[in-house]
């Protein structure tokens, strides 16, 4: 079984634009970083949740950099 969250296999990121990928990143850095203090304070209880972001933001910074290597290329923008 893959681990990330539901929505975010290159599949699913190839179909948002470029704005919805930095938004989803964004969304996912805030929740690393709660996650992360949440664990320090020994509140987390889902670790596995950690990695899982993790992963999810390494899988959009991937699919970024493929479209600006022309790997992939990018939806044309939503009207």
């Amino acid at each position: 079984m893959a681990v990330g969250t539901k929505g975010l296999f290159p599949e699913d990121l190839d179909q948002m634009t470029d704005a919805e990928l930095k938004e989803r990143l964004a969304d996912c850095k805030v929740e690393l970083f709660n996650l992360r203090f949440s664990a320090a304070t020994g509140q987390l209880e889902d670790h596995g949740r950690l990695k899982a972001v993790r992963r999810d933001i390494a899988r959009i910074y991937t699919i970024a950099r493929e479209r600006e290597l022309n790997i992939r290329t990018a939806p044309a923008e939503k009207n």
